[in-house]
C-alpha cells in the first residue's frame, strides 16, 4: 500500500523540481520519488563489483570478522565521529 509523506520546499527548490519533471515529463511527485529511489540505491547498498572486491579481499574479510565478533561481546570502546 503507498503511504503520503508531506515535504517543505522553497520557492525556488519548487521551481527547480517543477522545471526537471517538466524536461522529462513527469509529475514532480514521480520525479521526487524516482530521484530519492535513486540516491538510496547509490549511497546504501553496494553494487557487485564492490562487492567482489570486497570479498576478495581476505585481510578485509577477517577484520570485518573480527570487528563483528568484539562488538557482539561489547569489546572495544565506540568512537562519535
Amino acid at each position: 500500500m503507498s503511504k503520503t509523506v508531506t515535504i517543505r520546499l522553497t520557492e525556488e527548490e519548487y521551481i527547480l523540481f517543477a522545471k526537471a519533471a517538466e524536461a522529462v515529463k513527469r509529475p514532480i511527485s514521480n520525479l521526487i520519488n524516482y530521484l530519492a529511489r535513486q540516491k538510496l540505491e547509490e549511497d546504501l547498498f553496494v553494487d557487485q563489483i564492490e562487492m567482489d572486491e570486497i570479498l576478495g579481499n581476505q585481510k578485509l574479510v577477517e577484520s570485518m570478522r573480527k570487528g563483528s565478533k568484539d562488538a557482539k561481546l561489547r569489546k572495544g570502546v565506540f568512537v562519535d565521529v
